[in-house]
């Protein structure tokens, strides 16, 4: 492996682990099938501990970028078609800029212990609470769209906040955390008992699922957020240039 980590540098170990893994998993080689070194060999080659290698290739498959298999190896996962757009907004926003008007159905807010998942990306422990926000929202005369957002403890949010605000408004104004970087997954799925219910569909009726992982200036996850769109519901516009 050409690459190396400055032990030096105030940058943590596993951010600097997980950069040089961006990079290597962009390389051809590894684009085409290619297994990533094992983890014990590339600790090894960066002079870093396997827990923190293994921090940075876990926020990595939990983004969807590694797939890991036991007793095989680790891969670059095969590119499903996405788009990316420059510019996002919050729901609020996005709502208002097309000139829809929004009803809240359903607004729960709770504290809850993050599973696996989670916490790699928040890259905390799990046993230490995070707060849970749970929205059902649409038109006004039907829901569209349940979401589920969790939230770093860093940001600070006490679950006292008016979450019927713009949320990345009530971020940067109350708590100073400034939404900077959005990365989004969109993807097509039938919907459960529980997504049925909250958007009065029938079990089984196509929803898109949109997961959106939000970051703040220095790069740190703040938000983990999941939406699912009635399929009718929801049209994704990129506008690129070239």
């Amino acid at each position: 492996m050409k690459y190396a980590i400055d032990h030096k540098s105030p940058i943590p170990l596993h951010v600097q682990a997980e950069a040089l893994l961006r990079k290597l998993i962009a390389e051809d080689e590894y684009q085409e099938g290619k297994l990533l070194p094992n983890e014990v060999d590339m600790a090894k080659k960066l002079a870093i501990s396997r827990t923190t290698l293994r921090q940075a290739i876990n926020k990595l498959v939990f983004e969807g970028l590694l797939v890991r298999k036991k007793r095989f190896g680790t891969k670059v996962a095969q590119a499903s078609v996405s788009s990316k757009s420059n510019n996002w907004l919050s729901f609020s926003q996005e709502m208002n800029l097309r000139g829809i008007p929004i009803k809240n159905f359903e607004l729960h807010v709770t504290w809850v212990f993050p599973d696996q998942a989670l916490a790699n990306f928040f890259e905390i422990k799990t046993d230490r609470k995070i707060l849970k926000m749970e929205r059902v929202r649409g038109r006004i005369e039907d829901p569209f769209v349940y979401f589920a957002s969790y939230f770093h403890p860093r940001v600070g949010l006490t679950g006292d906040e008016d979450f019927k605000r713009p949320l990345y408004e009530l971020l940067e104004q109350e708590h100073s955390v400034i939404a900077t970087l959005s990365k989004e997954e969109i993807s097509a799925k039938a919907a459960d008992h529980f997504i049925a219910d909250k958007l009065r569909i029938t079990v089984g009726s196509p929803v898109l699922l949109r997961k959106r992982f939000v970051y703040d200036q220095g790069e740190r996850p703040i938000e983990y957020n999941v939406g699912y769109y009635k399929a009718d519901s929801f049209i994704y516009t990129v506008e690129s240039t070239r």
